[in-house]
């Protein structure tokens, strides 16, 4: 049997001492404190779960093999065979799963997010993309099994979104979708075109991790809440009662409002969720710009400014920038198909942590 690798035994010790730290907690212990200790208990437990479950596989083999070297009968050959293999098969899968979380994950990849859509440059061409970058992000989020959740919408004459701000649910929602931040480029001939020329528009997008209660805690006396009556499409009235919200944080002056549900007080909740999501990601932003030299990678900063994507539909392609590399059969992408893109991009986000040397 191997000898358990260094971070295997630290991972050991620091669920002991989680153990210790959750069973001698006080009352005095607030319960964000306690969240925080129970979930890194919890991914702790998973990971030392999985190293105790490959050394009994190991385990299990070396006794098969020794089995073997006593009675090595062609009936017991057979039936060893065939239970190695499925104890190789099993030791393969945790043995991949392991190796992933020797890298340390990202804290946030877990995390469900929320995603907010814009229209850019090209009028109602770039509302009606919004629109269906949209519908890729549900049909993907279908695909998942994840859940989609409308916060707040704003349309164009055309029907269009010139802006819309919606949650997905999930396992490991913010590990996929992390990398849709940025500026989406569209060429192709808009359905209002009357003379067959190419236009080129864009749509920013911004997918933000939720932020819970217990990564970013928010002073009330810091908040103003105005309620309204939620409004449709062109402002007719689509009820009567103050069912809508309006929530501004009064030191950064981010200003948020959700009308897509019945209920005043569902509103307000997904309101102040995607006001924690900004806040913590304009945290996340000024950490970042305050380390950049050390964090360039091939996958580049995540910033919004960045045209990270171009969606060529004469040529029935989809060309990631930060990749340089094509993606073919845009009718299928456009449908929800986004796994070749965004595993291509993780590829390349490991890649580039494993091989990178530390900044000086």
């Amino acid at each position: 049997m191997q000898s358990p690798e260094p971070w295997e035994q630290e991972l050991r010790e620091r669920k002991r001492q989680l153990e210790e730290q959750l069973s001698t907690i006080g009352g005095g212990v607030h319960g964000v404190d306690l969240q925080r200790l129970s979930k890194e208990y919890h991914d702790t437990a998973e990971v030392v779960a999985l190293i105790n479950e490959r050394d009994q596989l190991l385990a299990q083999l070396n006794e098969l093999q020794e089995l073997l070297r006593t009675d090595n009968s062609p009936e017991l050959s057979r039936l060893v065979e065939s239970e190695v293999g499925q104890l190789n098969q099993r030791l393969s899968a945790v043995q991949a799963d392991l190796e992933i979380r020797r890298h340390p994950e990202d804290p946030l990849d877990r995390k469900n997010t929320i995603v907010e859509i814009r229209a850019g440059a090209g009028g109602d061409e770039a509302s009606l993309f919004a629109t269906e970058l949209f519908r890729v992000y549900t049909r993907y989020a279908e695909r998942q099994g994840w859940k989609v959740r409308l916060v707040d919408t704003s349309r164009n004459d055309l029907g269009g979104f010139k802006e819309v701000i919606f949650t997905i649910e999930g396992d490991r929602v913010y590990s996929a979708l992390k990398y849709e931040s940025g500026v989406h480029r569209v060429q192709r001939v808009p359905v209002t075109e009357k003379s067959g020329r190419i236009h080129t528009s864009t749509v920013t997008v911004a997918v933000l991790p939720e932020a819970e209660e217990i990564d970013l805690v928010i002073d009330t006396k810091d908040l103003t809440i105005e309620a309204s009556t939620s409004g449709g499409h062109g402002g007719q009235s689509v009820n009567t009662t103050y069912s809508a919200v309006r929530i501004t944080h009064l030191p950064t002056g981010l200003m948020v409002q959700c009308q897509d549900e019945r209920n005043f007080q569902q509103n307000k909740l997904r309101a102040m969720s995607v006001l924690r999501a900004r806040l913590l990601d304009r945290q996340r932003q000024a950490q970042a710009a305050a380390r950049s030299a050390e964090r360039l990678s091939q996958i580049g900063s995540g910033d919004r400014s960045e045209k990270i994507r171009t969606y060529n539909f004469p040529q029935d392609r989809v060309t990631d920038h930060r990749l340089n590399q094509n993606f073919h059969n845009i009718t299928d992408i456009m449908d929800g198909n986004l796994d070749p893109i965004i595993q291509a991009l993780r590829d390349t986000a490991h890649h580039g942590q494993e091989e990178s040397p530390t900044a000086a």
